[in-house]
């Protein structure tokens, strides 16, 4: 129970983020949908359609990359010239997000090809496995929950450590730590949660067919939507949360930067303090050929 109460501290101390990620993101979807809908018979109509969806994706990169920062201890403030900016967080989140898109392009291309590959793996079964238990349905069945397995889990949970690491330090990326997350079973564990309840369960909202008078079916989709959007968004923040807990629980004691040797960076050869003297006798010995 220490990690949770430990979760909830970092989603206390970030309430603030967090309200934004509630009452913005609606404000951003909001302002997403009125985008489509702008005419473009003027100059200054298509250059506003240009300059919205820029605004939009760098208010949701900066929304993003506060949040992850704020639960993961930072004041928004750096500490030192180590801790990139805010700015430089959100902008290295848009790498992932590419990452993201090119995974989810590629499942796209599977999701579109699951029924011939069910075909192909039907007709390979013998006569009772293809009657029973190896049906075309079932195939088609098993391998459409593997896709979504793969598009709101492993996805999810192998680029967020990376995600968040970058908002906090750039490309100073802390491996270890990074490589020790994607093997914690209760990170998964998390992220599992997370899709089940942010997108598989709202999802289940629709399935079944309307009923009853319009004016009923209408309050009944509104309802719905704002349940889904509600439980997205928690699923997202808990996430989140439970990303910094594990992540950043063991940071060491006053220390904002990655740990001293876990990081992508070029590591000079002779280090010391900044003293003339000891520096001349380092350069002499050098010059001995006593190293």
């Amino acid at each position: 129970m220490k990690i949770f109460s430990e979760m909830l501290k970092r989603l206390s101390r970030a309430r603030v983020w967090v309200a934004l990620q509630f009452g913005l993101t609606l404000v951003l979807i909001l302002a997403g949908i009125a985008w489509t809908r702008l005419p473009e018979k003027h100059g200054w109509q298509v250059a506003l359609t240009l300059l919205i969806p820029l605004l939009l994706a760098i208010c949701v990169l900066e929304l993003e990359a506060g949040t992850l920062r704020k639960l993961a201890d930072d004041d928004g403030k750096p500490k030192d010239d180590r801790l990139v900016k805010l700015v430089w967080g959100a902008v290295s989140l848009v790498v992932w997000l590419a990452v993201i898109g090119a995974a989810w392009a590629l499942l796209d291309w599977g999701d579109d090809h699951i029924w011939q590959w069910a075909a192909y793996l039907n007709s390979k079964m013998g006569a009772k496995g293809r009657a029973r238990v190896f049906t075309f349905e079932h195939i088609q069945h098993w391998l459409t929950i593997l896709e979504w397995v793969l598009r709101w889990v492993v996805v999810p949970a192998k680029v967020l450590p990376w995600a968040g690491a970058t908002a906090q330090w750039g490309w100073r990326v802390p491996v270890r730590r990074v490589l020790g997350m994607l093997w914690n079973w209760r990170w998964w564990a998390g992220v599992v949660v997370a899709a089940l309840l942010g997108v598989y369960l709202p999802g289940r909202f629709f399935s079944g067919a309307p009923t009853g008078a319009v004016s009923h079916q209408v309050w009944a989709v509104i309802l719905k939507l704002a349940g889904s959007y509600l439980l997205a968004i928690a699923s997202w923040v808990l996430l989140l949360g439970w990303w910094a807990t594990l992540f950043c629980g063991k940071r060491p004691e006053g220390g904002a930067e990655p740990p001293d040797g876990d990081a992508l960076l070029p590591v000079p050869v002779l280090a010391g303090p900044p003293d003339r003297e000891l520096r001349a006798k380092a350069v002499s010995t050098t010059e001995d050929g006593t190293v």
